[in-house]
């Protein structure tokens, strides 16, 4: 198999990664391509495809793995390469949840000989993502915050009496609008997920997979501290009735709050005050391990262009 590694140029003095590819090259053609500044990976994308390369390696973190899905999903259906993994970032959210070797050498050999699956991309406005669009509060982690907190939200969690008493943090209003009907909400985080996981290892749909065709929204609402325990449980145990961690599955669905809610699409970034969410089924062809637990159960991988 002959591979094309779009490489995040932070990491191309990494000895390491020269190392794989050596060894790994010698039972296949690998070529890299460097990134410098901004707008290389969609030029690097363009190049490929014309030159007809059948299959890329995103080698950086989820930011990386977004630019080359953001740049593969600008091409027709027919013209997108596969996609593969070498997960080089600080989190690796996406590639960690989907079980791709941290180990560069495996990670490249599975990028070789590995199987292509149809993976859903969610369009985000005139965005794309791959993993998680979040929104909400976030910021210091303290040492006694409850487990189950700190699990879903990381960075963003707080103990009870720093979140309610000592930061007096107001939730964010806005709706959610689901197949024409809007829903007024009151949320502290906000979640459109196609991944399990965000922000260096924060769990937020435990149960959500890559292929199936759905999203999963995931709704963490204001609550009272004599609450805190319940909001806990719900946490782990994702369902539609919850009271204040509520779950929903769809194809679907938009956010509007005045002023806007911040929104980060794969990390990155945005502000406005209406997000339309939609799946993009199986649009991404990406090499995956056999044993990827965010891969429906049964899935077969894609025929070979």
């Amino acid at each position: 198999m002959k591979l094309r590694i779009i490489l995040n140029g932070k990491k191309a003095g990494d000895e390491v990664l020269r190392q794989a590819i050596d060894r790994v090259r010698a039972d296949h053609e690998i070529q890299v391509r460097v990134t410098f500044e901004s707008g290389d990976v969609a030029r690097l994308v363009d190049e490929a495809i014309a030159e007809g390369c059948h299959r890329l390696v995103a080698a950086g973190g989820d930011g990386t793995v977004n630019e080359l899905v953001d740049a593969l999903m600008r091409h027709t259906s027919d013209e997108r390469c596969e996609l593969a993994l070498l997960p080089m970032g600080t989190a690796n959210d996406f590639a960690t949840a989907a079980r791709v070797p941290g180990d560069f050498e495996e990670a490249l050999r599975l990028a070789a000989q590995g199987e292509a699956y149809g993976v859903d991309v969610i369009r985000a406005n005139d965005r794309y993502v791959v993993n998680i669009a979040s929104g909400g509060f976030g910021a210091q982690v303290t040492a006694n915050t409850p487990v189950a907190l700190k699990h879903f939200l990381g960075g963003g969690a707080y103990t009870l009496s720093g979140l309610v008493q000592a930061l007096n943090f107001k939730p964010y209003d806005g709706e959610f609008i689901i197949h024409g009907e809007a829903s007024t909400q009151q949320l502290l985080v906000g979640a459109v997920c196609n991944g399990r996981q965000a922000g260096g290892g924060q769990v937020l749909a435990p149960d959500a997979y890559i292929n199936d065709g759905l999203m999963d929204l995931v709704a963490l609402h204001h609550f009272p501290i004599e609450a805190l325990a319940q909001v806990i449980a719900e946490l782990q145990a994702p369902k539609v009735d919850n009271q204040y961690v509520k779950y929903h599955r769809d194809t679907q669905a938009s956010w509007r709050s005045t002023p806007p809610m911040p929104i980060n699409l794969d990390g990155e970034p945005i502000a406005e005050s209406r997000v339309d969410f939609e799946v993009q089924v199986a649009a991404i062809a990406m090499v995956l391990p056999k044993d990827c637990p965010m891969l429906q159960p049964g899935s077969k991988p894609i025929t070979e262009k």
